[in-house]
């Protein structure tokens, strides 16, 4: 599989995806969106994100997966919950032939929204 080129906005990235790739990635933004109200889609390290005063949460497309950066932290009940979908690092794996647990990756978007709303700047 030949890299992605670079986006420089979402549509643009989404425009590079497979048909497939891109229904489920559109779910997932407009889930975070949805679900943070006051963020803003922007594209961070060439993909989609959103921020508030700082980028929060990063979901990128693969060939058979939903990533969905970074780690949840803070959040012992929630953590336990996205084990089975949470690499060594923490990062999120959704694979593109299941059913997205939807609730689940809202509940991940406020709880990162809340975790990065708390850093210093």
């Amino acid at each position: 599989m030949s890299p992605r080129p670079t986006s420089t906005t979402v549509q643009e990235y989404l425009s590079t995806l497979e048909p497939s790739q891109a229904k489920v990635l559109r779910s997932v933004l407009e889930l975070v969106r949805k679900s943070v109200p006051e963020s803003s889609r922007v594209i961070s390290y060439g993909i989609p994100a959103f921020r508030q005063d700082r980028v929060f949460i990063y979901c990128a497309a693969f060939r058979k997966h939903i990533g969905i950066y970074p780690p949840v932290r803070n959040d012992a009940r929630l953590v336990a919950a996205l084990k089975p979908y949470a690499n060594a690092k923490g990062n999120l794996s959704f694979p593109l032939d299941k059913p997205l647990p939807l609730p689940l990756i809202a509940r991940v978007a406020k709880a990162l929204a809340k975790q990065y709303a708390k850093v210093e700047k």
